[in-house]
This record gives structure tokens, C-alpha cells and sequence, in this order.
């Protein structure tokens, strides 16, 4: 691939998830009164704030502190479910200038922040992505969303299976060609053997027809 073909490549991959920027979500919605936006920041400023103070609790050396803590985490944690939960219906409220790609992409920055609180340690087993799996995200698209990117699973899996649909065709296609190429060096020895079988069955003929004859000369003689 050349350079060029990656550039354009990288540009239309660029043009395809740019719906999933938050930063540009953030944009689209500074202007009117959007419930979705305002919820959304509310929502991630206070994951930040139970992230700082998760990490508190690792440094915390007085156990019943540390337990204390992890319980105030996980009721934190258990509130900001519920208004991700609200956030979901919310993102798919129709909004002035919204597009249906717009609240699909809505929902599915929604179903992230789900994940992340879900991953937040609390002392428990935390059990990352429990339930936050969604119809709205048919394309398994995972979210980064503390570095602020995307990672498109979908379709680097597509990628390496073409690339294995690729290799499995041009080695169907070289086998192809060994056969034509084997067969055609069994056309010849095909073809003599052919001569060899239409020789053997006049000679058996010739010989028939003279034994035939001998046979009839004798029982004359006779």
C-alpha cells in the first residue's frame, strides 16, 4: 500500500468514527439547552473525582479507612450507573439538528462511561463491560475515553480477515495453476497412450482375422 492509498485510508477512517469524538460532541452541543451534554460532563467530572479517590484507597495503609472508603466508592459507583442509565434514553431523544448517527454515537459514549465506572477499583471484583453491551453498538466499537480516542476493533478484525480470505484465494489460485500446469504435461503421455490403446485394438483385429482364416484353412485341409 502505498503512501497516498494510507493517507486516504486514514482520512476516510477519520471521516467514519469522528462522530465518536467527544471533544467534537461538545461542539456540536455548546449551543441551546441540550440535557444530554450537561448530564455527560456532570457525569465524567464526578468519574474522575471516585478515580482520585480509588487511588487514595491504594495508598491507604489503615485497612478499616481503606474499607470505608471502597464502600462510599462502590455506593458512588452505583449512582453513577443509574444516571448513565438516564443518559442512555436521553441519547436517543430527538434534539434539533441531531442526526440518527448522532444518538447512536450518543448512545454508545454513554454505554463507555458505563464501562469505565464499572472499572473502577472498588475492593470488590469489578466486573468491566457487565451489561453495558448494547444493540446501539453492533460494531463492538471500544472506547478509550481517558486518552480521548477510539479504538475501532471492527475493523481491524475485517482487516485481518480479508487478509486471510487474501492468502487462503491466491493459495487456491496457485494450486489451480500447479494442476493446469501438471495437466498439461499429462496431455502428451494421455495422447500416446491413447495411439498405444487404438494400435492394440487394431492389431488384436488384424490377428482375429488371421487366425480366423488359419482356422478355416485347416478344417478344409481336414
Amino acid at each position: 500500500m502505498s503512501v497516498i492509498q494510507i493517507l486516504f485510508r486514514v482520512d476516510e477512517i477519520c471521516k467514519k468514527y469522528e462522530k465518536y469524538d467527544v471533544d467534537k460532541q461538545r461542539e456540536r452541543n455548546a449551543t441551546g439547552d441540550d440535557a444530554f451534554a450537561h448530564i455527560y460532563d456532570t457525569i465524567e467530572s464526578d468519574i474522575e473525582k471516585v478515580i482520585h479517590k480509588s487511588e487514595m484507597v491504594a495508598m491507604e495503609t489503615n485497612r478499616a479507612k481503606a474499607v470505608a472508603m471502597n464502600a462510599e466508592i462502590r455506593r458512588t459507583k452505583a449512582r453513577l450507573l443509574e444516571d448513565v442509565a438516564k443518559l442512555q434514553k436521553l441519547a436517543y431523544k430527538k434534539v434539533k439538528g441531531l442526526s440518527k448517527d448522532d444518538m447512536v454515537a450518543r448512545g454508545d459514549l454513554a454505554i463507555a462511561l458505563g464501562e469505565r465506572i464499572q472499572g473502577i477499583p472498588d475492593g470488590g471484583n469489578n466486573a468491566k463491560n457487565d451489561g453495558w453491551a448494547s444493540s446501539s453498538n453492533p460494531n463492538n466499537i471500544k472506547f478509550d475515553m481517558q486518552g480521548g480516542t477510539f479504538i475501532y476493533s471492527l475493523h481491524t478484525m475485517q482487516d485481518e480477515g480479508l487478509d486471510i480470505i487474501s492468502e487462503g484465494l491466491e493459495t487456491l489460485k496457485n494450486l489451480a495453476h500447479d494442476m493446469n500446469e501438471e495437466l498439461d504435461r499429462q496431455v502428451p503421455l494421455v495422447d500416446e497412450i491413447d495411439t498405444k490403446v487404438d494400435k492394440a485394438n487394431t492389431d488384436l483385429k488384424n490377428n482375429n482375422v488371421r487366425l480366423k482364416q488359419t482356422l478355416h484353412q485347416v478344417l478344409l485341409s481336414t
